[in-house]
């Protein structure tokens, strides 16, 4: 299937972005002081007695407890060199930014401001629109933009789509190890929740542009996002200049090129751009320019630096220089690690084997399957069990490594396909019978399975589904496995 066969199989849902991943699972540089020469002699001194120590304390630990392919619990730390806290006023506020308030304090005026902003710092921010996975390849573009920029980027929170509507906004860093994303980009993040109150009532103005207004001809209005209503945000959009598209025109095309958008962050095109159309924002009825301090865009899933669904390539810059640096949060991964261990059996006292990690995606692919009958259209578990073959033999001849684990992630709800992924002795995490939902709330099937598939030895996915995209750059770049996807679409799609 090339190309444009993807796109045509992909793309005819009404108001659904392509590649976007409607499922769920079953059921600049910133340096430290230099020190002198006296304190580096003394720090090495001290450096090497601690280590002495940590050795001995490691060999010791390493006597009584089991070791994992995956370490997960020896997690680095990172340090607060890059504090995102340096880099607003302090606390969050009731407004982000520019309101005065006058009080009268005995005979005393006093000028209260709540801006909690920097003076001497831009930033940049947009909003998510999407699936989780397409969410969170949002952020990693608008990091990326933020890079290019040299500002500082705001993330809001993932909000429910395809979970259940009644699970609350979940905070990126709750998900991302943000401390060690920023150490390795070199430059921090700011989360919306640090810089205005998430309990604030007060509604903000703000002047934004609108890039879905201009690539999205079939719905020439800004993007919508529910994470305004979350952050109480009144926006005015301005309509973003045509040649912010990636591909010429007349190609039927929904994506912004990066370094096109990156120039609104600057003084010449940003004034220059000022004339075309502007929206009142939609409760204040206020008209503002877009913002300079806080460069923003309504929606930042469709961009590129030279093509489109770069994330896809092996040298998309998005990926390269912020989205493998996206680790999980420590405390995820270990809750992920633990639903693995208890899927596979493994005893307490022993580490956690490496194994195969599958993604399976059905569910709203079939709507694609058209006249095809679903038994023909899917990929069959034989086709799906030679492409894990392939990935053993890999594994086998290329890194020495036996794996016979295997755990299957997939929406599928069909327990007759299930009873056949348990003959070819796979295994999978029964968020049932764990109570997940339950114990930890309705986010976390998602997020365990998406952990679980990322720290496969080796991955198994589904052609043209973006949670297979993710998960097969996340296990080869964090682990160096093999990696195969599995196509579907007519009968022996995947024969090879």
């Amino acid at each position: 299937m090339d190309r444009h066969s993807d796109e045509h199989l992909l793309a005819k849902s009404p108001r659904q972005d392509e590649y976007d991943d409607l499922e769920s699972p079953f059921i600049p540089m910133f340096r430290a002081k230099p020190s002198s020469v006296k304190d580096r002699q003394r720090s090495l001194r001290t450096i090497c007695a601690v280590l002495a120590g940590v050795s001995l304390l490691g060999f010791g630990a390493l006597m009584f407890k089991p070791s994992s392919y995956l370490d997960v619990q020896n997690v680095p730390a990172y340090s607060g060199i890059l504090n995102s806290q340096s880099y607003v006023q302090g606390p969050p506020t009731q407004h982000f930014r520019g309101q005065l308030f006058n009080e009268r304090r005995s005979f005393n005026l006093v000028i209260t401001v709540s801006d909690n902003l920097r003076n001497d710092t831009k930033y940049v921010t947009s909003w998510i629109s999407a699936g989780w996975t397409n969410d969170v390849m949002t952020y990693g573009n608008l990091i990326y933009l933020a890079l290019i920029t040299e500002r500082i980027p705001i993330i809001a929170k993932f909000i429910p789509s395809h979970v259940d509507n009644s699970a609350p906004p979940f905070a990126f860093g709750e998900v991302i190890d943000v401390p060690r994303l920023s150490q390795a980009i070199g430059i921090p993040l700011l989360e919306w929740h640090e810089v205005k109150d998430s309990e604030s009532q007060v509604l903000d103005d703000l002047g934004c542009w609108s890039i879905w207004e201009t690539i999205e001809k079939n719905d020439p209005h800004p993007r919508e996002s529910h994470s305004l209503n979350w952050l109480k945000l009144d926006i005015s959009w301005t309509r973003t200049p045509d040649w912010v598209k990636l591909t010429p025109p007349g190609i039927d095309d929904k994506h912004a090129s990066f370094w096109s958008l990156a120039t609104l962050g600057f003084p010449e095109t940003r004034s220059n751009s000022l004339g075309l159309t502007n929206r009142p924002s939609p409760q204040h009825q206020v008209s503002l320019p877009p913002d300079d301090q806080v460069l923003c865009f309504d929606y930042l899933y469709y961009v590129g630096a030279q093509n489109a669904w770069e994330w896809e390539s092996d040298y998309s810059p998005a990926w390269r220089f912020v989205g493998q640096h996206m680790h999980w949060n420590a405390s995820l991964e270990m809750l992920a690690d633990a639903h693995a261990r208890r899927a596979m059996n493994v005893p307490v006292d022993e580490s956690t084997p490496p194994y195969i990690s599958i993604h399976i995606r059905h569910g709203d692919f079939r709507n694609h399957c058209n006249d095809i009958p679903l038994d023909q259209c899917f990929a069959p578990l034989s086709a799906i069990a030679r492409r894990v073959s392939e990935v053993q033999e890999e594994l086998r001849t290329q890194k020495g490594t036996e794996v016979t684990q295997v755990i299957m992630t997939s929406d599928e709800r069909d327990p007759e396909w299930w009873s056949e992924v348990r003959k070819l002795g796979w295994t999978w995490v029964d968020y049932t019978t764990e109570r997940t939902e339950e114990i930890y709330g309705k986010w976390y099937p998602v997020f365990i399975d998406a952990v679980i598939q990322s720290n496969g030895a080796g991955f198994v996915g589904t052609h043209g589904s973006t949670m297979t995209t993710v998960a097969r750059r996340r296990v080869e770049s964090w682990h160096g496995g093999p990696t195969r996807t599995v196509r579907w679409g007519w009968p022996g799609a995947d024969d090879h």
